[in-house]
């Protein structure tokens, strides 16, 4: 089997049917960032992003669980599976990422529960005199 052609990420299981039998053909325990879609006629919405660390709940769990408890507000998952080397605190910065971007979005459905991500609001910039100094070429 080749390598993943991403830095981040080894596999993906992307726009799946929230069945049984698409959530049992994931692998137990795995690490990632999954999405949950409500499809309508012309559209696949994101109505919610969440982590998994893979440790002792996996994504199979979460969708499971997600079944019950969140059951009708979603029709569709994608699972995107991080590589092994690639550290929680990574992860969960692009569950805040996604989060920031969708956690308010009319298609969300409430199902998220957007909570202050303290990294990503300690580098929010008012202005331009806010902006920490980057190295700059001059051509």
């Amino acid at each position: 089997m080749s390598a993943s052609p991403c830095f981040l990420f080894k596999n993906s299981f992307v726009q799946k049917v929230a069945t049984d039998e698409n959530i049992a053909a994931l692998p137990d325990k795995v690490r990632g960032i999954y999405v949950l879609y409500v499809k309508d006629e012309k559209y696949m919405n994101a109505v919610y992003v969440g982590i998994t660390r893979g440790k002792a709940i996996g994504v199979k769990s979460r969708l499971r669980s997600h079944l019950t408890k969140k059951k009708g507000g979603w029709t569709h998952f994608s699972f995107f599976e991080v590589w092994d080397n690639i550290p929680k605190e990574q992860v969960e910065e692009l569950e805040g990422l996604f989060l920031n971007i969708f956690g308010k979005d009319r298609n969300s459905l409430g199902l998220n529960v957007v909570k202050a991500n303290t990294k990503l609001n300690s580098i929010t910039r008012k202005g331009k005199a806010d902006w920490l100094a980057t190295s700059q070429t001059s051509s």
